[in-house]
């Protein structure tokens, strides 16, 4: 088909309230607590070395490193947004959510059986529990951490001239050639065989809101961007996202910097040492954000993300049909590592899933025709 006769098009969406017959709305259960801040991310890592250049070169800043930890923060106030610990294997251990003062730990004790953590293993201080998800991933709520000074960083660069305003005139863009500063951890993103009970675990832990749900063809939801309450403060748009697919899996982290230009020179950076680069820059279509992922030694996803969309509490969630094409609005077409593959390895997985009748097989099906679809025909 001649290039000039394909039709460009942006994915459908409906409010919650004007769903199409058939779509099914991804309920909310009552939350047990608030989270307000997604803290930090725990690891198991086989080579801290190689861990802590990486890290360095993403933009984080290590505070406390020795033979067998390190603590890495940003440039804002979070006294920690990344802890990683020697082990044979390298792992993701799971998040750790700051919650709001007025939630009570204790009822997570009576209700899921969560236990104290000391106060000693909270970057921070401050006091948490240890719960864990249907998955069996950890999952640490905290509350009390001590927040730290800001580093020092350049001014964000807001004055871009456009055809109809141009308020930067005698004045030059020269952005130093540095790691992208990470001002902070952003969100996380988890692949769950069981959707639906994941979906209301976290909404019922986190108090999180679906800002966005993605549908398979039978109208039943499958993968959601979930915002924090944080009533008529703006919230990103979303700190979780969960997404059905044929295993329990860490997808991703990302990390907000300053603006597109630290995103530009921090991929620069990254490029010069040698890292591997995933994908980016693009913006995504979901939250809006100007992106670019990478792989840190061990093969785990982190992102650079910046210019994303902020919510207050009462906004209306939305809901698309659920297809490639929605990760992205543009940029360079998704990595093949991204898409569906049908290796030995997963149809092994796929197989013990069905025997095992941890998920039908028409719902794999559905989730396959899905995501199987080119998202961007015209590329």
């Amino acid at each position: 088909m001649p290039k000039s006769t394909v039709k460009l098009r942006q994915p459908e969406s409906y409010p919650e309230s004007r769903l199409p017959p058939g779509v099914q709305r991804l309920t909310r259960p009552k939350p047990f607590g608030r989270a307000v801040e997604l803290a930090f991310l725990r690891w198991e890592k086989r080579d801290l070395a190689a861990t802590e250049r990486f890290w360095r070169d993403f933009g984080m800043h290590p505070v406390s490193v020795s033979a067998d930890r390190i603590t890495a923060r940003g440039i804002g106030t979070a006294p920690c947004i990344a802890v990683a610990e020697r082990s044979a294997v390298s792992r993701f251990v799971g998040p750790a959510f700051r919650m709001s003062d007025d939630t009570d730990l204790n009822r997570y004790i009576d209700r899921f059986g969560a236990t104290w953590l000391s106060k000693q293993q909270i970057p921070g201080g401050g006091r948490g529990v240890e719960l864990f998800d249907p998955s069996g991933r950890s999952v640490w709520l905290v509350q009390g951490q001590q927040h730290v000074e800001a580093l020092p960083m350049r001014p964000p660069m807001t004055l871009t001239n456009t055809a109809q305003h141009a308020p930067r005139v005698n004045r030059t863009v020269r952005t130093p050639i540095e790691p992208a500063s990470i001002v902070r951890l952003g969100h996380v993103v988890f692949q769950t065989v069981d959707f639906a009970t994941m979906a209301a675990w976290y909404m019922t832990v986190l108090g999180v809101i679906p800002t966005d749900v993605q549908y398979l063809a039978d109208g039943s939801p499958n993968l959601a961007f979930c915002r924090l309450d944080l009533g008529q403060a703006p919230a990103d748009h979303h700190t979780l996202v969960l997404v059905g697919g044929i295993e329990e899996k860490y997808e991703h982290s990302a990390y907000e910097v300053i603006d597109l230009d630290a995103l530009g020179q921090g991929q620069q950076v990254l490029r010069a040492q040698g890292h591997s680069h995933m994908w980016g820059i693009g913006r995504h279509l979901l939250g809006s954000q100007l992106f670019d992922y990478w792989r840190d030694p061990d093969g785990f996803e982190l992102e650079h993300y910046t210019d994303g969309d902020l919510f207050t509490a009462d906004f209306e969630t939305a809901y698309s049909p659920l297809d490639f094409g929605g990760i992205w609005a543009w940029g360079a077409d998704a990595p093949a590592s991204m898409k569906p593959r049908k290796t030995l390895r997963n149809v092994l997985k796929v197989l013990r899933l069905v025997q095992r009748k941890a998920i039908a097989p028409a719902r794999l099906k559905l989730i396959e025709t899905a995501l199987g679809a080119p998202a961007r025909p015209w590329l």
